[in-house]
C-alpha cells in the first residue's frame, strides 16, 4: 500500500461544515431548523432502498432458480434413468445465463417494469419463450437436438414460468409497496433557488418515470431573486441549515441550480454541504459552456455534473456489511477466551462496571454508545472525553495500562460491529467532546465531518500508519483526518482486508497508547 503524501489536502475541507456554530467560548449550538424544515426532515428520516440493490437481487435470484430449476428437473427425471451426463448442468447454466441477458433486452429489470404485475409478466413470459427458442434453433442446426431429452425440456420451460409469475407477481407487491412508502425514490435537495431552480424543477418534472423526489430547497439569498416557493416547492432554509436537514433527513441527492459562471458562489456552497453522505450533482441544463457528452449524467434528457458520489454506495455498501459481519463474527469467537479473562481481570482489580460506554460520533454525524472494556477507576470514568488521558494517567488501572496499550479495550466493539454501528474498518470514532488545548477538534479540522460520511471503524488506515493514542496537538488530529480523508476516498475490500491483516502487527508499537 502507499503512502499519503504529507502534502494532501481536500480542496473542499477549506470551510467548515456548517451544521455547527461555535461560540466563543468553544461551545457547539446546533442549528435550529424551522418548522416546515422539521417536519419534511422527519417525512424522509427512514432510509430509502437503493434501486440498484432490488434490481440486483432480484437478478441473483433468477438466475440460481433458473439453474436449480433446470437441474432439478434432471436429478429427477433424466439422471435416474441415463446418469451423469454434463451437457445438462453446462445448458442449465448457459441457459440462466441467456434468461438475464434477454431479460434486460426487455427492460424486466426496470423499477418502473417492476411495479406493474401484468406487464413484467408480460415481459418476462416474452423473454423466456425467446431463451428456449434460442435454445431449439441451436440444437436443430447443431444437430443435438436428440442428445436432450424432450420432457426435460419441457418441463424446465413450464417449470421456470411458474417460478417467474409467482415470484415476480410477489416482486411487483413489494415494489408498489415501497413507492407508495416514499423509499423507492432518490431524495433530492435543490441548493440555489430562483429561476435557475425553476427551471431544473420543471425540466426534471417532464422526464418520464423520473424518481427524484424533490425534498424542498435551501439558499441563503433572502431577497426576490429567491422568492420562499419555487415551482410548487418551499425554501426550507439557507445552507447552513441544508447541513442539519440532510442528517435528519435520508436525502440521497444535492443538486446544485446555480451556473457554473457564479464560480465563487458554487465553490462556497460546495465547500460546507460536501461532508454530507450524499451524491452532489451540478446542473448544467441552463449552461451555454458545453463539455464533450461523457462529462455528463443525465436524467432523462437533463444534463448533470458529478462533483461528488456517496462513497461505498449500493453493492459497495453490502460487501462491507458482509465482510463486516463475517469477520466480526469470527474474531469474536477466536477471541472470546482473552475478553473473558479480561473481564475477571478488571472486575478483580476494581469495582464498578466491565463495559464503559461512550457517546461518540457515527455515521452521517449521529451520536452512537460505543463499548469499551473499563481501563479507568469507576469513579474517576470521563464519560465526556472532558480530559486527554496521558502516560502514567492516575485514573487509568494496571490492567487499564496494558489493555490500553495493546487495544484489548477496544474489542467489545466487535458488538457494535454486528449490531451495525460501527464498521471493522474506517476512521475511529471520536468523543463529542474530544479537544486538544481547549479547542474541540472539529474547530481545529476544517471540514473535520467529513470523515464521518461513512461509518466509524474498530481500526483505521490512520491507526495502522502510526497516527494512534493520545492526540496532544493540533498536528496529531490534522494528520488523522488527512488519512482517514484518504480512506473514504480510496476505499476498497482489498484496503479494507490489508488494514484487518495489519493491525495486529501495528499493535505491537505501543509508543503513543497509554
Amino acid at each position: 500500500m502507499s503512502e499519503i503524501d504529507p502534502k494532501l489536502t481536500f480542496s473542499s475541507t477549506s470551510v467548515m461544515s456548517g451544521a455547527i456554530s461555535k461560540h466563543a467560548e468553544g461551545k457547539r449550538e446546533e442549528v435550529k431548523l424551522s418548522a416546515r424544515a422539521s417536519q419534511v426532515a422527519s417525512q424522509f428520516a427512514a432510509n430509502a432502498i437503493s434501486p440498484f440493490i432490488i434490481t440486483g437481487t432480484i437478478r441473483l435470484i433468477e438466475f440460481i432458480m433458473v439453474f436449480a430449476v433446470g437441474m432439478g428437473v434432471y436429478f429427477a427425471y433424466v439422471y435416474p434413468m441415463d446418469g451423469f451426463k454434463i451437457i445438462y448442468p453446462l445448458t442449465s447454466f448457459i441457459g440462466s445465463i441467456m434468461t438475464l441477458i434477454f431479460f434486460e433486452a426487455v427492460d424486466a429489470y426496470q423499477i418502473r417494469s417492476l411495479r406493474k404485475s401484468i406487464t413484467q409478466i408480460g415481459r418476462v413470459f416474452v423473454a423466456w419463450t425467446m431463451v428456449f427458442a434460442f435454445f431449439a434453433l441451436l440444437a436443430f442446426f447443431a444437430r443435438i437436438s436428440t442428445d436432450f431429452s424432450r420432457i426435460w425440456f419441457g418441463s424446465w420451460y413450464a417449470g421456470g414460468l411458474v417460478f417467474f409469475i409467482v415470484f415476480r407477481s410477489i416482486v411487483a407487491a413489494f415494489v408498489r409497496k415501497w413507492s407508495k412508502d416514499g423509499r423507492l425514490e432518490r431524495r433530492a435537495v435543490i441548493v440555489g433557488g430562483g429561476k435557475n431552480a425553476e427551471d431544473l424543477i420543471l425540466s426534471l418534472e417532464r422526464q418520464g418515470d423520473n424518481d427524484i423526489r424533490i425534498c424542498g430547497i435551501f439558499d441563503d439569498r433572502k431577497d426576490d431573486r429567491s422568492p420562499s416557493m419555487v415551482a410548487g416547492y418551499p425554501k426550507l432554509g439557507t445552507i447552513a441549515e441544508l447541513v442539519e436537514f440532510g442528517r435528519r433527513a435520508r436525502i440521497n441527492m444535492l443538486i446544485v441550480s446555480l451556473p457554473i459562471s457564479a464560480e465563487s458562489r458554487v465553490l462556497a456552497m460546495l465547500k460546507k454541504v460536501w461532508v454530507l453522505p450524499v451524491d452532489i450533482r451540478l446542473s448544467a441544463h441552463t449552461n451555454k459552456l458545453r463539455f464533450r457528452p461523457r462529462s455528463y449524467s443525465y436524467e432523462g434528457s437533463v444534463p448533470f455534473l458529478d462533483v461528488f458520489d456517496k462513497p461505498i454506495a449500493d453493492w459497495d455498501s453490502v460487501m462491507k456489511r458482509a465482510f463486516d459481519i463475517v469477520f466480526a463474527s469470527i474474531a469474536l469467537v477466536l477471541l472470546l477466551p482473552l475478553m473473558l479473562a479480561t473481564a475477571i481481570a478488571i472486575r478483580l482489580e476494581s469495582k464498578g462496571p466491565i463495559i464503559f460506554r461512550q457517546k461518540r460520533f457515527g455515521f452521517n454525524n449521529e451520536v452512537i454508545e460505543v463499548l469499551k472494556f473499563r481501563s479507568m477507576f469507576h469513579d474517576m470514568s470521563d464519560q465526556d472525553a472532558k480530559v486527554v488521558v496521558t502516560k502514567n494517567d492516575p485514573r487509568v488501572t494496571r490492567v487499564g495500562r496494558f489493555i490500553r496499550r495493546t487495544s484489548i479495550d477496544e474489542l467489545p466493539q466487535l458488538i457494535n460491529v454486528l449490531r451495525g454501528e460501527l464498521s471493522l474498518v474506517g476512521p475511529r470514532p471520536h468523543a463529542v467532546n474530544a479537544h486538544t488545548k481547549n479547542q474541540l477538534w472539529d474547530e481545529v479540522v476544517d471540514g473535520y465531518f467529513g470523515r464521518h460520511k461513512v461509518k466509524p471503524g474498530v481500526t483505521g488506515w490512520a491507526q495502522i500508519k502510526g497516527w494512534r493514542g493520545e492526540v496532544d496537538n493540533e498536528e496529531k488530529i490534522r494528520r488523522r483526518v488527512e488519512h482517514d480523508l484518504y480512506y473514504i476516498e480510496n476505499w476498497s475490500l482489498l484496503l479494507d482486508l490489508y488494514i484487518v491483516m495489519i493491525t495486529p502487527f501495528k499493535l505491537i508499537n505501543s509508543e503513543n497508547a497509554y
